[in-house]
């Protein structure tokens, strides 16, 4: 008689971990405007570094009266999935030592040959470079701003138009290893009004490309089907009905949006 065949044990998902392993604060990083812990979590032999920002430790928002920013990160992972593009990290809302939270997996950034934002003297922004707008240096002088023509970031502005991101500096954009590039600190978005704010305005008015069509086709199915299902727990109706408006006119008029006029189109500070 043959011996039973062994199953191996099933690795653990970075969701997993994430959502139930055990978290061990390290420290507080102090620069941010919210409360953001730098934890240690483990889980079933697997070890990670991640952010858990609690929801005690927000501040209210008098344009965002609903939900926490602590769902709305959550949310953004959840559309991020959904495109395939993989833009933000994995990100889940669980309870920690200081209650409910955002629990989002570390990425450490790399420093070098990823040069994403510029400032540089003149009218044209160069080539490899798209133009944002002109900013004060200092002493009277001006420099043009600009981003790095890079099809990642052309992704990301897709995903910020969708969610409606409010706060898009270049401080959350991390670049990682293997070419990978993600944003954090979603926090406000997903706004039912148009409040979007973004370092990312190169390609404003320009055709989306194939690829972005196709995903956005891929996420209005979606948000009638699974996502919009999850998407109701994290966020209200209306915000959800509006995150499904902003697909659609995105894939009626079939290019980028432009600033509309009505709202700054820089966050500041712009880092």
């Amino acid at each position: 008689m043959s011996a039973p065949e062994r199953i191996p044990p099933r690795s653990v998902t970075t969701a997993e971990l994430l959502a139930e392993g055990e978290l061990t604060v390290r420290g507080r990083i102090r620069e941010a405007s919210n409360a953001v812990l730098l934890c240690d979590v483990s889980y079933q032999g697997r070890q990670a570094s991640c952010v858990y920002k609690p929801v005690i430790g927000e501040r209210p928002l008098w344009d965002f009266p609903d939900g926490t920013l602590a769902q709305r990160e959550v949310a953004a992972y959840e559309v991020s999935e959904a495109t395939g593009w993989g833009l933000v990290p994995t990100t889940v809302l669980r309870d920690g030592p200081h209650g409910e939270g955002m629990c989002q997996l570390w990425i450490e950034p790399m420093t070098e040959g990823t040069e994403l934002l510029a400032l540089v003297d003149g009218e044209e922004p160069g080539d490899g470079w798209k133009a944002v707008a002109f900013a004060e240096v200092g002493e009277g002088r001006t420099a043009l701003l600009v981003h790095a023509d890079d099809e990642r970031l052309r992704r990301l502005a897709v995903l910020d138009a969708v969610i409606n991101n409010a706060d898009r500096k270049g401080g959350h954009l991390l670049p990682a290893p293997e070419g990978r590039l993600y944003g954090v600190d979603h926090g406000v978005s997903f706004n039912a009004e148009n409040k979007l704010r973004t370092l990312l305005w190169g390609w404003a008015g320009e055709k989306l490309t194939a690829e972005a069509i196709g995903v956005l086709e891929g996420l209005r199915d979606a948000l009638d089907g699974t996502l919009g299902l999850r998407l109701a727990e994290l966020i209200t109706e209306a915000e959800l009905d509006a995150t499904r408006a902003r697909v659609a006119v995105l894939l009626t008029s079939g290019r980028h949006p432009e600033p509309s006029g009505d709202w700054p189109a820089i966050p500041w500070p712009p880092v």
